[in-house]
């Protein structure tokens, strides 16, 4: 492992996958590789076990990755730092309003509309498996957000504590805190790497996510 990626999915993470791989640090896990990726299949079965509380060696779960973004391993940040101590943590933020905003539009609003059985089966992504949705409310919906996602302030405060937690427990020399729209500079730094000449990638904004789920952009 290059990176641990400890920041919440929405800021960026996407970009930050791609971003971590044109570094040298790839391939990067993210969530989108239980959806679609081609290690699937391997990997699911790990994320099923740690969503039930299961023990597992971390160095097996990561076998094959070079970094980690996104949930689900945000989700269980200390266990894979701890596992990893050598490795550098990558805190990706955005300011809270912005966060919570593209969280409702994304990620709850897929939710709400496979509970609903709204989304559109031609859609342009395959949908999670069921498996996948399990670990999803119990690592993210009930885990981090404990079942309060809607009590917006509360889920203010808890993001707020979430970074400040990670801050005061990665000793700074092993801390990059990255905000969405900082470029390559930080992670380039991070990894000891000359920053590239192409422009940041820019992936999965809020309409992009959505229309890949079948549901219709925002205006």
């Amino acid at each position: 492992m290059k990176v641990i990626g400890v920041g919440f999915g929405r800021t960026g993470t996407m970009s930050l996958k791609q971003a971590l791989t044109d570094l040298g640090a790839g391939p990067c896990f993210h969530m989108i590789d239980l959806i679609m990726g081609e290690r699937k299949a391997r990997d699911l079965p790990y994320w099923v076990q740690i969503a039930d509380g299961s023990p597992v060696d971390w160095h097996e779960v990561f076998d094959g990755w070079e970094a980690t973004v996104d949930w689900p391993a945000a989700s269980k940040w200390r266990e894979v730092t701890a596992a990893f101590p050598d490795v550098p943590v990558l805190l990706n933020v955005r300011d809270f309003d912005g966060w919570y905003r593209s969280v409702e539009n994304t990620i709850l609003a897929v939710k709400l509309a496979a509970r609903a059985g709204e989304l559109a089966q031609d859609a342009n992504r395959e949908q999670p498996a069921p498996e996948l949705w399990g670990v999803i409310e119990r690592l993210i919906w009930e885990g981090d957000f404990q079942g309060r996602f809607e009590d917006r302030e509360w889920v203010r405060t808890m993001y707020d504590a979430r970074i400040e937690e990670i801050r005061a427990t990665i000793p700074a020399e092993r801390l990059t805190v990255w905000n969405i729209g900082d470029g390559w500079e930080p992670l380039a730094r991070m990894l000891g790497v000359a920053v590239p000449s192409h422009p940041f990638p820019r992936l999965h904004d809020t309409n992009e996510f959505r229309t890949e789920f079948g549901l219709p952009a925002l205006a």
